[in-house]
Parts: C-alpha cells; structure tokens; sequence
C-alpha cells in the first residue's frame, strides 16, 4: 500500500518535528512494516520550472508532423530573464497557458539530460514536459497545462505538481485490510505516533436516508451480500477531466488515471477502503439482484475475458443477465464508457469468503478483490457512496438524483470476553488494566466490565480481524510496544537430562566419530534411477516407496526406503571435490509404506477423540531409525612410516561392531548375496537370530553409477533394534591384579563356516575364566585341505580372586576346543 505522506497528514495531525523516518519507525513497530520511501521527483534534477507561453508558431514538416515554435516566459530561471525558445510536438495549449519547462542542465528519469539543441531549424532550448516524461502518469497526448493561479514564470515546479511529496510503501498483512486505505493508515498514526491527534474519518459523513425512489435492488443472498448501497447521478461530463489532486494520489498510489468516473471510485477506495463499482445507468436493464451463479452461466468481465461462472459465485444481475462479478470485477455489458452521462454507484458489502475464492478461482486479481477478500467496514457503505456523487457533482458536472437505495444490515461485530491481566502474562510485563482499556479503546473497541477481572470487548466494524481473546491481547502488546519487553531467558525446569534413547542414540553417534567416520545429514528423498543405480532387483521390498504429492524434485520424488543413496552421492561429491580417503555416516529415519489408507481431516472446532488420533495414526507410515556408513580410499594412511591399507570390507562390519560393542551387543555375522554389495563379499549382521542389517564391500557396478572409486564399503543397519536391545547403564569393568594364562588355538574349518560363529562356540565351552578372544590368523593353502581354512585364536584366561593353577587354562582352553568342534565342525590342528 502506497500512501502520500500530505494525504495521510490530512486526516491526522503529526508533530512537526517528527521526521517522515520517525513515523513509519514506529508504524513498523506497531505492525505496519516499511517497505520503501519514494518521491515523485526523486530522478528529476536541475531546472523545472513554471513557464508561460508568449508565443506559439505551428510549423508543418515533410514527414507530414506539424511542430510548434514557442517562446516561454520562464522568468530568471535561465538566468537572463529573456524569453526561451523550444520546439514542442504537442498541441493541447494555447498562448497565455502556464506549462512545465525543464531547462538545459535538467536531467529527467530514466536518465534523460536536457541540453539545447538544434530541432526542425531551431534551437531548442529546453523542453515543455507532459505527465509521462515526468514520471507522473501514462499521458503522453499532450502537455501537462497548470492552473492560471499555479505560480508565476520561474518558480519551481516541483510542489505544484506533488515532485516533492514524500510516498510511504507498506507491507500490509492480510488479516489487517483496514490498513490497505488512508483512513486506516491514518488511524495507525494516531494510536502508533506520540503526539499524534485530530483524527478526521472521511467515512464520518451526513448521507441522505434511503428512500423508495432510489433504483430497485434485491439481494436474493444475504449472507453473501448484506448490505447493497445504489446511488444515481446524471448529466456527467464526459469529456470532464479528473482533477490534478485526484490524479497525483492514485498515481503515487500506484493505479493508473483512466477517466473521471473511474478515478473517483478508485480516489474512494484508497482514502475510505471500500471498493466502488459504476454501472452505465443508460445500459441497466430493470432491478438489480445480487444472487449466485448458476452452473454453466457466462459473464465476460471488464477485462474482456469470458468466464464460466460456478455456483459459489456471487453475481450481480438485471433483466438482461449477468452484468457483475460481485465485489471482484463487473461486466462488459454495463462498463462506463467515453459517452457515459448517467452512472448507477454500487458500494456493497461482500462476504469476504466468497470473495477469495472467487478470486482465486477465476484467477483474478484486483483493488477492490483484495481489499474485499480481507474484509471491509461494512457500516460506510452509504458513506462512501455518498463521497462518490459528491466529486462527481463537483468536478463532473453531475447532478445527484434524489433516489437513495439502501438495502439490507451490515453485520454487527461479536463481543470478546478476555481477562484484564491476559496482556501482562502473555508479554512477560506489567500492563495495568486502565492501559489495557485505553489501549483497546484507541483503536476503536468499546469495553465493558472494568474491574471485575474480565473485560468485554465490542470490536470495530473494520477489525474483522478482531475475533478471540488472543488478537485483543496483540492490539495490547504490539501498540505497548515490542521493543519495551525486555528478553530475558527463561529458568529451565528442573529435568532428569536426556532421556534412554537420546542418551544411546549420541553414544552410537560418538562411537562413530571415534572410528574416523564424519556425520552428515542427506535429502530422505529418492526416486527409481537411484534404486536403479543400488542394482535392487524389482521384488526387493526397498522398491516400495511412498511417493510425495508435492516433491521437491521431479527426479527424486518418493520417501526412501534407505539410506545408503543420500550418503553414497555425498561420498561421491566429497570425492569429486578432491577428497581421496572419504569417511561418512548417517543416523536418520526411513520411510516404510503403510497400508496406504489416507489419514483423516481432524476437527477444528473440538478436541479429536482417542479414536481419530488412533486413526491419524495408524494411516501413518512406519519409519525406523537406521545407520548407515560408506568409506572409500585409505583406511590407513600412506607415510614416511609406511604403506598405507585401503579400506576393505572388514572396515565396514568392524565399524558396525564397535556400535554394537558401545551399545552392550554382540552382533553375529555370516556370508550372504544383497544388493548394493558385492555378493562374495557381504555380511548379514545378526541380534539374536535376527538380521539387523548387511555391511561389506559396494558391488563393482554400484561404484560406477554413483561415480565412487572401486572397492568402496558400506553398510546399513537397523539402529531401532539395536538400540531396544541395548545395555543402558553398562556397569563398570572389573580388573584382576592377578596373571593372565595365554592359550592359542588353530582351528580347522570348512570355508563357509564364519569365523564369528567359531569365536562364539569358543566363548560358550571356555567358561567364566575366559577374559578375551581374538581371531590373530586366517591360513589358506597346501597344508589344508582343499575347501577348508585354518582360524588361529588367542586365548585370554584369568581369575578375578586368584592365580590360575597348571591345568586350568588347559582345561578351559580344552573346553573351548570342543564346543567349537561340536557346534563347528572345527578339527584342532
């Protein structure tokens, strides 16, 4: 919203020595925010001036164009006082008129400089400007002619023409359309500004009482239109001009002058925020009914578009159809044209939901829709009606019929009940109640029930914002003022710190970290050319996606089902970037589908029942928490101590056991063939018998599609039943002061026995004198047998309480042996 600072100070009084910067600092405040100041003449430098016409030579050129030759009186502007000649196009003046005369050394927008130069045989020294070429209006047919008693020759100007006002640009919010006019913007300076007073409401107006002899108007839909006010005027001119204020507002407004009638309305709107529509009275045919559209009935509008009208639609009709949008756009039909003398004024309330949708269904866009759809003051509509014949009669020459329709009640306001003291809670701050009241009261509300502790509040017919105790608590806090609340931090409430889950959760995250892995956090987002890439085949249960009703991406436009592609094209990037040895991890949710019934709507008006929360849901999809891990390059670097290791597919299950290990678990391990791995080189990860995820080796061609060097691993597993399981408070370790006893074994095995599954049989027949086991060797060759391989172990044996006797650890180790063999197959070397 655009509003003229000498508009707004018309209808309220400003301190003078409050700056333009001053007032819209503290309308920003208060909730009108700033957007820009801007002035007419801001890109006009150098000499403007009044001048007089002295003389004026029609001169026809060859190309058929007739110039004039001028003299113009512009006074000591160009400092010799003499007359000065300039060549001008247009032909809407005579000899004796004042114009507007930009000298040689002005400079117009757009970066236009003014010198003298030689023009159809002249020296033209200077120019005569027209409303385009100073920015001020689209006219560009003639010159712009001021008044007889503008000024006198070389006086600037620029104040005659408004070049110097100052325009203010607000961001207004959609529920406060109050403010999307002068009248309100007004009344935000009065309650915003200190020393601000005298408010004068251009709405607060004598109008005449409706009568039986203004034009008939039915309203068939009250609900949709409750107030409908219709005024008449006849013998306007038509080739009446709109006066120079009229067109310097709505211009700084940023609307375009059309023609007087037009501009009127649109004059009205701006300065009392009621949308006026005129209607050709000539072109009406019979009464006026506001109703609904029917389904399949047409309108073309204003804007000459041809609409199929729905049967939400408010419109406006005559005997001849449809000639109106309602409160949205007229019709072609009844328009008001160039020979237009007899005009109908419609201002009518509109219900501000029909209005929206309207809009938003046909796509349309307008003044009158916007200020319509947030709700208007529904008690001036005679006002505002009224002001129209009145400019109409004074600057067009019109008569105002004696006929007055007023048909229907504007709908009155709902009382608020609210506590005195709610302001003081909420904002953290003393509010005393006669603040509050007062408060309320500028900006309009009547209030009740001082000094019971609850106050009853009647907002103003043009707060339709104004419906519950929390917007009446806002008015209070946002004119108190924002800035005077202090920020003071809270007293955090005594808590038991983070809870089991959070706890393990940040223990996973460490663990990780710890191994050399670095965190990152991926888009959940995939779509067929990633599973693609993984080398799913089509059955695989991670095909089933849940897809997204609005993705980001085109490409990418379901939930995911894992969380190795986000991590693998992060591997990727970092590689492409230049980083060799790449380390990544992730801890974030899935999506796995439902059943795939939708959610249901919930209530506003009422807390859901248990049995719609139960039924939100259930239509939710499940969303486990996973870890996933990717490595690429050196696990270890290359030095001057060495030859580095590259990473290698036991990097991958070592990283997921010592999560495991951190959480409390032992985690079992076998061969097994799945996608993305490599099948001779993947690991199912086992919890009790139930697989929790994979880790290994990427298969060759899923390197190759996300763009990652050969061999890279990773791995995936389900973090929620890891943590279900988890130890939460792991007791402290205990130490034996006494010596340890080593034994080592070397165990035969068939090649597809997993070496987890020896240790573990180890583990079971060694018995509590066991303290550790470690797998130090893996020998395949001639001296065993073909399909076998040999699993060297070391054994750790001690007691907490005393030295182990010659015999024991054998025994242990013995037993050890034998469980292996038994659960194995394992034969000692």
């Amino acid at each position: 919203m655009k509003a003229p600072l000498s508009w707004i100070k018309e209808y309220v009084d400003v301190p003078a020595d409050v700056t333009t910067e001053e007032l819209t600092r503290r309308l920003t405040l208060t909730g009108l925010k700033l957007e820009g100041i801007d002035s007419p003449g801001a890109q006009i430098t150098g000499p403007l001036v009044i001048g007089r016409v002295l003389t004026l030579e029609p001169e026809p050129q060859k190309n058929g164009k007739t110039i004039n030759w001028c003299t113009v009186d512009v006074g000591d502007a160009n400092g010799t006082g003499e007359p000065q000649g300039i060549v001008c196009g247009a032909h809407n003046f005579e000899v004796g008129d004042l114009v507007v005369v930009v000298l040689p050394g002005g400079v117009l927008p757009g970066g236009f400089e003014i010198s003298a130069r030689k023009t159809y045989g002249h020296v033209s020294a200077g120019m005569i400007c027209s409303a385009r070429e100073l920015g001020l209006g689209e006219d560009h047919d003639g010159i712009i002619v001021l008044p007889a008693d503008a000024g006198v020759p070389g006086e600037d100007v620029r104040a005659v023409l408004g070049l110097d006002e100052e325009i203010i640009e607000f961001e207004i919010n959609p529920d406060r359309a109050y403010a999307l006019s002068l009248r309100g913007i007004a009344r935000e300076v009065l309650v915003s500004v200190e020393g601000a007073s005298g408010f004068r409401d251009p709405a607060l107006r004598d109008t005449p009482p409706a009568d039986d002899a203004g034009y008939p108007v039915v309203l068939e839909d009250q609900a949709g239109c409750p107030v409908f006010v219709a005024r008449t005027v006849s013998g306007v001119d038509p080739s009446a001009t709109t006066p120079d204020f009229i067109v310097q507002r709505i211009t700084a407004a940023g609307m375009r002058p059309i023609s007087l009638a037009v501009d009127v309305t649109n004059y009205v709107m701006l300065e009392t925020g009621r949308p006026i529509h005129g209607y050709d009275l000539d072109k009406l045919q019979g009464a006026i009914v506001v109703r609904r559209a029917r389904e399949g009935e047409r309108l073309t509008t204003l804007d000459g578009a041809e609409r199929v009208l729905d049967a939400e639609d408010l419109v406006v009709t005559d005997d001849s159809g449809i000639i109106g949008l309602g409160g949205v756009m007229g019709g072609e039909t009844t328009e008001m044209s160039e020979t237009t003398s007899r005009i109908l004024v419609e201002s009518a309330h509109w219900d501000p939901v029909a209005m929206f949708r309207t809009g938003k269904r046909h796509k349309i866009t307008s003044e009158a829709g916007k200020r319509n759809e947030r709700g208007v003051d529904p008690t001036i509509c005679a006002a505002a009606a009224d002001r129209v014949v009145e400019l109409l009669t004074t600057y067009g020459g019109a008569t105002a019929d004696p006929g007055v329709t007023e048909v229907g009640t504007a709908p009155a306001p709902a009382p608020i009940e609210v506590a005195a003291d709610r302001a003081a809670r909420v904002a953290g701050i003393d509010i005393p109640e006669d603040r509050v009241v007062a408060t309320l009261e500028a900006v309009g509300c009547t209030v009740s029930g001082v000094g019971t502790g609850t106050l009853e509040v009647l907002p103003p017919p043009w707060r339709p914002d104004l419906t519950d105790p929390q917007d009446t608590t806002e008015e209070v806090i946002r004119l108190v003022g924002y800035d005077t609340i202090p920020a003071v931090l809270p007293t955090a409430p005594a808590g038991r710190g983070l809870t089991r889950d959070q706890q393990l959760r940040r223990r996973v995250g460490r663990t990780a970290a710890a191994a050399g892995y670095v965190e990152v956090v991926t888009f959940p987002f995939v779509g067929e050319s990633d599973l693609d890439a993984l080398g799913l085949p089509g059955d695989d249960p991670r095909r089933t996606t849940l897809r997204l009703s609005n993705p980001l991406s085109s490409e990418a436009p379901s939930m995911t089902t894992t969380l190795l592609p986000g991590l693998l094209r992060a591997a990727a990037r970092n590689v492409g970037h230049g980083t060799d040895s790449v380390a990544l991890f992730e801890i974030a949710t899935v999506t796995i589908p439902g059943s795939g019934e939708p959610a249901p709507i919930l209530p506003v008006d009422r807390r859901p029942t248990e049995e719609e929360f139960a039924a939100v849901t259930g239509a939710l999809p499940d969303q486990p928490l996973r870890l996933a891990v990717v490595a690429t390059g050196e696990a270890e670097a290359t030095g001057w101590w060495g030859t580095g290791r590259g990473v290698a597919w036991s990097d991958a299950i070592d990283v997921v056991q010592r999560v495991a290990d951190a959480l409390g678990l032992r985690l079992m391990t076998s061969a097994v063939a799945q996608a993305p791995w490599h099948p001779g080189r993947c690991a199912a990860l086992e919890l009790d018998g139930q697989v929790v995820g994979h880790a290994g080796e990427l298969h060759p061609r899923v390197c190759d599609a996300f763009g990652l060097p050969p061999r890279s691993v990773a791995a995936e597993i389900d973090l929620d039943a890891l943590l279900g399981a988890a130890v939460h408070l792991r007791p402290a370790p205990s130490f034996s002061g006494y010596p340890v006893a080593k034994e080592d074994v070397a165990l035969v095995v068939t090649s597809d026995v997993p070496a987890a599954a020896v240790e573990q049989a180890l583990r079971e027949g060694a018995g509590d004198l066991l303290e550790s086991v470690r797998l130090f060797d893996v020998y395949t060759g001639d001296q065993v047998a073909a399909g076998h391989k040999s699993l060297a172990y070391a054994l750790r044996f001690r007691a907490p309480d005393r030295t182990l006797v010659e015999g024991e650890a054998a025994q242990a180790r013995d037993a050890a042996v034998a469980r292996a063999a038994e659960v194995t197959g394992a034969a000692q070397r």
